[in-house]
């Protein structure tokens, strides 16, 4: 389970100025439990199949199609451009072997907005990644940054870089063993001889995923204006859907989304991230019966476009 704080203020401002225990009530309807409500704050705690909901913004859009304010939202998605690429080298087959990857412009950050983001990053982290074993997320400063992007392995000694917050430069084994955050996830790389690195096109590495990202390309700021998102681990559905949380989520603070070429060298590029709605079928009579309602075609829509379903 990850616990979001959202704004009372802001929710307010969508929902109108309705008491405590009505909005209490409106936001268990969506299947959220809420923890408890302040004068200034909601804590909410959001459960493992509902991943869209792990940001302010998400849960905002889920309400916005609950009171019937909007349809299901519609993303533009900007085609790549020049070196919008990155390229996966083998080396990482056998160690953590995809990624899922976007640029994002028109960034306009506050302290607020950021640490949304690193909110986003770290409840994606400890629910749909497993604590990074399944997945770990990178964002990086694009103008810090040449593109395309490779993603290859490396042994340790030949990893050299400064880590987020440290001074000085360390390679792959010395963060593991002296920054606080290479010791709390050194187990994720136990027992390899190689370690995944991200690096531009001018050498510089990005990240160790799923460690850390380095201090002078890793780090986003109020002046950050367009960023360089990677999504890397095991699964490369998951990847994707943790990717497309992330970019829906900027999308709604008003950024241009860009999709990315992903070389894996063989004959057809993936290109991420990819919004097209899925399709499922459902029975309404098996819907029925495992509700224990009587529910006719007309209410059943009614009621799947109000949890945001079209």
């Amino acid at each position: 389970m990850a616990i979001i704080v959202l704004s009372k203020k802001e929710a307010k401002k969508l929902i109108g100025n309705i008491s405590d225990e009505k909005l209490d009530y409106m936001l268990n309807m969506l299947g959220l439990g809420v923890e408890k409500i302040t004068e200034d704050s909601i804590d909410i705690e959001v459960t493992p199949n509902r991943p869209d909901m792990l940001s302010q913004s998400g849960i905002f859009r889920a309400l916005e199609s609950y009171l019937g304010k909007k349809k299901a939202r519609q993303y533009k998605l900007q085609k790549p451009e020049k070196d919008f690429e990155v390229r996966i080298d083998k080396s990482v087959r056998d160690i953590r072997p995809y990624t899922a990857c976007a640029i994002v412009k028109n960034l306009k950050l506050d302290d607020e907005k950021i640490k949304e983001i690193i909110d986003i990053q770290e409840s994606i982290h400890s629910t749909l990644g497993r604590n990074r074993k399944k997945m770990a997320i990178g964002i990086y400063p694009l103008e810090k940054i040449s593109l395309p992007i490779r993603y290859e392995a490396r042994k340790p000694q030949d990893i050299r870089f400064i880590p987020l917050d440290a001074a000085e430069e360390m390679n792959a084994l010395q963060i593991l063993q002296r920054h606080p955050t290479g010791r709390e996830y050194a187990h994720l790389l136990q027992g390899k001889d190689r370690y995944p690195v991200f690096v531009d096109s001018k050498g510089q590495i990005l990240s160790m995923p799923p460690i850390i990202n380095s201090n002078s390309t890793g780090k986003v700021t109020e002046q950050t204006k367009e960023v360089f998102i990677e999504c890397s681990g095991f699964d490369l559905n998951a990847l994707k859907k943790a990717l497309n949380i992330l970019v829906t989520m900027l999308a709604d603070m008003g950024c241009k989304i860009y999709q990315m070429r992903l070389d894996y060298g063989i004959k057809e590029k993936e290109i991420t991230p990819n919004l097209a709605p899925e399709k499922i079928k459902i029975s309404l009579d098996n819907a029925n019966k495992l509700l224990g309602l009587e529910l006719k075609e007309a209410e059943m829509k009614k009621l799947l476009q109000k949890m945001g379903y079209e």
